[in-house]
């Protein structure tokens, strides 16, 4: 029987566990997830963070949203605990929610932290895979360190696997894990999914251990990339550092294993996130950007504060728009809110400075005495009021340089109000675009296109936003964090 998705149906015509109008797609699959029936085997997801009790609802990040579907009762989530301790924990601390889920963490220490976290993974895997070779800053003793801390996780794991569990490694910061899991005779079924972009060979060989990382990684039955794009790369570096010549059907055999290599794109509950918009537009803070607004539209965008996101092309555009569109001088309030992130690396420090300026240059020039242009915040916005804050406005702003996925583009597609929907402007270079293709497609690179593009948003007919927003509706409904989980784990599931 084939899976049903949701379509055809407002959110506020379904209450949770209704059912609402469906079709069929090609996803075999149906009926409660099949890794939480008896005997598929315990699902044990492990992540550089594992969220804590009060991130799994309002405040919860992307990786902790998308995997809520796997976390099911008995499934198990290991990963580092945010604290830094004068050595690196040896055992797990273990704690066990009220949903049934088995939470385990250990502590790093400052020294290790440092070198794995901001050293290696953010100073140069970070950097290298979004293609910013200028950025990357490797050392040796940094690459150790990131391969000693993926150890430690590998160590810590081991008591607490049972024979048929399936082990689910996500992103940059555990690359070897699985490597280590096989070190210590680990024979179970290893996923591992990279949640950011890859890169060419020509990128990836100005890594000094680029062919390690291959080779690690290949220790993994299972390796899942968020687009088609990123799996051939992925694929091109496996010939080029390994020289193993994959199949066409993406799996190779190394070292006695054969791996496959899948597109798993992920995805939101966008009916569940459409549903919370639709909530959160009364909320008190939606209320209060609304009444701030004067009647004004809004343009809004919401990212970390990463040089990956082209934050400063993107204020550089909204100027233009301002410069070559004066009609919308006075009318449109741009937001954009950037949660800061990784402080102590310099390159973040920097590009912070840099948007203050900016921000600066463009309100001094087109202010007035009752309106600013362009508002610019650092403190993160709960998701409840980013629900709340989407729904309102007019123009989705996601224009990243390079970005894996870019959840914020669906959110933002989920939130609207399908009787008078905003308009989404996308950059090319974010996976979302692959399948958003009824946005405003972008590059981001390009200032001129992107204020074009916004104007195009901000004058465009009802009849032909209600029609982009309906196709872009249907699609993130199909493709949405369930299936991504069920796609995913199906293929760890399944042996050669």
């Amino acid at each position: 029987m084939d899976r049903m998705v949701l379509v055809n149906a407002r959110p506020s015509d379904i209450k949770d566990g209704a059912q609402p109008k469906l079709f069929s797609s090609s996803v075999p699959v149906a009926g409660p997830p099949s890794w939480a029936e008896a005997g598929a085997g315990r699902v044990v997801i492990v992540s550089n963070r594992v969220p804590a009790s009060s991130e799994q609802g309002a405040t919860a990040g992307g990786l902790a949203v998308a995997l809520a579907d796997a976390t099911t009762k008995g499934a198990m989530w290991f990963g580092w605990s945010g604290y830094r301790a004068e050595e690196t924990s040896a055992e797990a601390n273990i704690v066990l929610s009220e949903a049934g889920v088995t939470y385990a963490t250990i502590d790093i220490a400052e020294r290790d932290y440092q070198r794995f976290y901001n050293g290696f993974a953010n100073g140069a895997l970070w950097p290298l895979l979004h293609s910013r070779t200028g950025l990357l800053r490797f050392n040796r003793p940094d690459y150790e360190a990131y391969r000693a801390v993926n150890r430690a996780f590998a160590r810590a794991l081991l008591p607490l696997l049972r024979p048929d569990d399936l082990v689910w490694i996500h992103d940059y910061q555990l690359m070897t894990m699985g490597e280590e899991l096989r070190a210590l005779g680990v024979e179970n079924r290893i996923g591992f999914f990279l949640h950011v972009p890859f890169v060419p060979p020509s990128f990836l060989q100005v890594l000094p251990s680029a062919d390690e990382l291959i080779a690690a990684l290949s220790a993994c039955d299972v390796i899942g990339l968020q687009t088609s794009a990123d799996a051939d790369m992925f694929l091109q570096n496996v010939t080029e550092s390994l020289g193993v010549h994959p199949q066409r059907s993406g799996r190779y055999a190394y070292h006695g294993r054969e791996v496959a290599v899948v597109t798993t794109p992920i995805g939101i509950d966008a009916m569940k996130f459409a549903r919370l918009a639709e909530r959160a537009e009364l909320a008190p803070e939606t209320v209060r950007l609304h009444e701030s607004l004067g009647g004004r539209k809004l343009v809004l965008g919401v990212d970390r504060l990463d040089y990956s996101k082209g934050l400063p092309l993107r204020f550089d555009a909204f100027g233009r728009l301002l410069y070559a569109y004066p009609q919308h001088r006075r009318v449109v309030n741009y937001l954009q809110i950037a949660a800061r992130s990784r402080q102590e690396v310099g390159s973040y420090q920097s590009l912070r400075r840099e948007l203050d300026r900016l921000a600066g240059d463009i309100n001094g020039e087109f202010s007035d005495f009752d309106w600013v242009p362009l508002r610019y915040m650092t403190h993160p916005v709960n998701r409840n009021a980013l629900a709340g804050f989407y729904r309102r406005a007019h123009i989705g702003l996601v224009t990243p340089l390079r970005d894996g996925m870019n959840l914020v583009a669906k959110e933002y597609i989920a939130a609207q109000d399908p009787e008078d929907p905003g308009v989404l402007v996308l950059s090319r270079f974010a996976g979302a675009a692959d399948e958003l293709t009824e946005a405003l497609i972008v590059n981001p690179v390009d200032a001129d296109e992107v204020a074009a593009a916004i104007h195009q948003g901000l004058v465009m007919s009802l009849e032909e936003r209600r029609a982009r927003h309906d196709a872009l509706f249907r699609k993130v409904c199909h493709t949405t964090a369930w299936r991504f989980c069920e796609t995913f784990l199906a293929h760890l599931r399944a042996r050669p």
